[in-house]
């Protein structure tokens, strides 16, 4: 069961990003474009996401427990190491590069882009190598 919601939830995502034009690196860039050619769109998928989480969490944690599961489990983990700052840095790097941030990126795959494929089949290798590389608590 949880597998068909995690799928449904994944579709929906994935419709919510074309429907938005976030599957449009042209798009992505004109935001990041701020003296230029500035568009302010991605501004607004964003403000729309903020709001709908804010909202669901505010619903989701008056629950007692999820329903699919035993009980809630909240990531603990608080450091800011040389993994995070690593990560965030090339993940920007990326978006700015490509235009596309993972989920678009995965959304857009089934028009065959070539570039699409290419930065899809780059994640997927930075995903192996990040699950590689030992966090720092690993290493001590």
């Amino acid at each position: 069961m949880k597998s068909w919601i995690a799928l449904l939830a994944g579709l929906l995502f994935g419709m919510g990003l074309s429907v938005a034009g976030m599957t449009q690196p042209a798009v992505v860039l004109g935001f990041l474009d701020l003296f230029g050619a500035w568009n302010p769109r991605l501004l607004f998928v964003m403000g729309g996401a903020v709001l709908t989480t804010a909202i669901g969490y505010r619903w989701i944690w008056r629950q007692s427990r999820p329903w699919l599961a035993t009980s809630f489990r909240v990531p603990t983990a608080r450091d800011i190491d040389a993994r995070l700052v690593v990560g965030a840095a090339l993940f920007g790097i990326g978006w700015g590069l490509a235009g596309y941030c993972p989920g678009p990126a995965l959304a857009s795959l089934a028009g065959g882009v070539p570039s699409v494929i290419l930065l899809s089949g780059a994640m997927a290798v930075g995903w192996w190598l990040a699950a590689r590389w030992p966090s720092a608590k690993e290493r001590t």
